[in-house]
């Protein structure tokens, strides 16, 4: 496909165009392949060297390099899968630019995003990068983020990182992580008529939630975060019983546990473990287990990095308002940042609007993302010269 050197909001209709549904998340999906093979066409023709690195069976990401090495190198990341569209109130991958706005699927989480960074690399090699912008367009994100994963297990890294995802062009140094958790409790099978002998696993999950509320309302409210605010715990998916007649002898509750910067997985189940044990001691006859199905770091970095200031420098010098705030859902940053690159969020977009019936990003948004990664990449390339 042809698209004109460093033209992000082409690239992003493009890209917004393609149907890179997360085949983990939708049944019979097609995969970022397709979306992968098209953006790294346009890259090599805007002369970045490019690799497709399969992470997964049909599943490759982008990974491309612009400038030189030796110097300075700043990473753009972001990725291509998205979720599903049913319930959209729109066509989800046409693309089309209607009222100063890209429409479809993807267009703010995040393929602008991803555009951006793109163009952005390739302005600043015209413009004399004195170092390396790595692009990393990655799978899986939206599920358990292989791409990112697969990024840092193969070795590749930078002095710094950009996450592209939609902040509004807000600077996002800071998220939440999460902790998936499964409580299981176990009752007493038993006619519905037979109070003494049948034990009810689901009035006592309910004993379990009813604890839960008041560590939300109090231990989770107490702690704060001066970006992030506050960490939160909600049970998401409950199961159980048999039949009406019968009580039931398993109840199984699904537990998200959103973290703050210091807090910890094992932290997180101590926790929940101590507010079983809570029930345990009012109800003997209690019998539940808790255990950790995922989870994912927090990310954090100072807002004095150099990462953070630099990006500071460049809003200034494109006359983008500075604003910086926290993230509220999880990123790649996170891993990043973990694997010792000091990682933060910015890019066009509105994440209100991800996986919504309406998705759509300002083209005006896409542009001054652009500008700002630019400078940010000369920026950064030319420390210490």
């Amino acid at each position: 496909m042809s698209i004109a050197r460093g033209d992000a909001v082409a690239l992003t209709r493009a890209l917004v165009a393609v149907d890179s549904r997360n085949p983990s998340l939708v049944a019979g999906a097609p995969g970022e392949r397709a979306v992968a093979t098209l953006l790294a066409e346009v890259l090599r023709d805007w002369g970045c060297t490019v690799q497709l690195d399969e992470i997964a069976p049909g599943r490759p990401n982008v990974v491309a390099r612009v400038g030189k090495r030796g110097g300075s190198s700043l990473m753009f990341n972001g990725h291509l899968d998205v979720v599903d569209v049913v319930g959209m109130t729109h066509p989800p991958f046409e693309g089309v630019e209607r009222d100063g706005r890209i429409w479809g699927r993807g267009s703010s989480d995040m393929k602008s995003g991803v555009a951006a960074m793109c163009a952005a690399a390739v302005r600043a090699l015209d413009q004399g990068l004195a170092g390396e912008v790595v692009i990393a367009a990655v799978i899986d994100e939206e599920y358990t983020s292989l791409g990112t994963q697969g990024l840092i297990d193969r070795g590749i890294r930078s002095d710094a990182a950009i996450v592209t995802e939609p902040t509004g062009l807000a600077i996002m140094p800071a998220h939440r992580g999460f902790v998936w958790l499964e409580l299981t409790v176990l009752g007493r099978a038993a006619h519905g008529s037979r109070w003494d002998i049948g034990i009810d696993a689901i009035r006592h999950a309910g004993l379990f939630l009813a604890e839960l509320d008041r560590y939300d309302a109090g231990t989770l409210a107490a702690r704060r975060h001066p970006l992030l605010g506050r960490p939160s715990a909600h049970a998401s998916l409950i199961s159980g019983g048999t039949g009406m007649s019968t009580y039931p002898d398993r109840c199984a509750v699904a537990i998200e546990r959103r973290t703050m910067p210091g807090e910890t997985t094992a932290q997180v189940l101590r926790e929940m473990e101590e507010l079983r044990d809570s029930v345990c001691l009012s109800h003997p006859e209690f019998d539940g287990t808790v255990s950790v199905s995922l989870s994912q770091p927090p990310s954090d970095v100072a807002h004095s990095a150099p990462i953070v200031r630099a990006l500071s420098a460049a809003l200034a010098v494109c006359g983008v308002a500075e604003s910086i705030e926290g993230m509220s859902a999880w990123t790649d940053a996170a891993l990043l940042n973990n694997a010792g690159i000091p990682s933060i969020c910015f890019g066009p977009g509105d994440m209100g609007l991800a996986h919504a019936a309406e998705e759509f990003v300002s083209r005006q948004e896409i542009e001054d993302a652009t500008r700002v990664l630019t400078e940010l990449a000369l920026r950064w390339a030319s420390r210490g010269r």
